[in-house]
């Protein structure tokens, strides 16, 4: 009994704790998720500034809003409203070997929107006040399957600077941009469909 008792207290001692793998990062990609997440709670009005899509905008004369809505150590969510329509959120994203980029799309009942979670990761430094995001295997494969094939060419650029910040998408013949100018706070909106307060 008492070797039992002297292997159990011996096991029990040389027992190690796993602590979780660390969550690393580089300083480019730190900056510019800092840079970001110092606007947490804020909102911010935007305006196009560049849209060579063929026809009438479906962003035209709506009041264009982002929201850097909830932040935490390893992910931003940021609701981009554009009028009454709060289906859209970015969710950038510390993945540990860089930062990743997807769009949450929902409908107004909050279920999930065919097209949602597309998106792209850096696949370079970049820098703290500019990150691409080239499509990702997941967001070419969705865009084919739903016959915008045209679309596995999208790069998603972000911009923060101290008084704009930039969304952009381009691609071959496509161009968009939105830019936000952060030096008026506005009301925040109400939480994006599919989110709560």
């Amino acid at each position: 009994m008492k070797l039992l008792t002297a292997a159990t207290l011996l096991l029990a001692s040389s027992t190690v704790v796993a602590s979780p793998a660390p969550l690393v990062s580089i300083a480019s990609h730190d900056a510019f998720f800092s840079n970001i997440a110092a606007h947490c709670g804020k909102a911010y009005e935007g305006k196009v500034s560049v849209d060579n899509a063929a026809g009438p905008s479906s962003f035209a004369g709506k009041k264009l809003v982002m929201h850097v809505r909830k932040c935490t150590d390893s992910e931003l969510q940021v609701p981009f409203h554009v009028g009454d329509d709060a289906s859209r959120t970015w969710i950038i994203t510390k993945t540990g070997s860089g930062l990743s980029l997807k769009h949450d799309h929902r409908h107004k009942n909050g279920s999930n929107d065919v097209s949602t979670m597309y998106g792209g990761h850096t696949n370079d430094a970049g820098f703290a006040q500019m990150q691409s995001f080239p499509a990702d295997q997941y967001s070419k494969e969705l865009f084919v399957a739903q016959g915008i094939a045209q679309s596995v060419g999208n790069t998603w650029q972000m911009y923060i600077y101290p008084e704009v910040f930039t969304y952009r998408l381009i691609r071959q013949g496509r161009e968009f941009k939105v830019d936000f100018d952060l030096t008026k706070p506005i009301t925040p909106p109400a939480a994006p469909w599919g989110y709560t307060d």
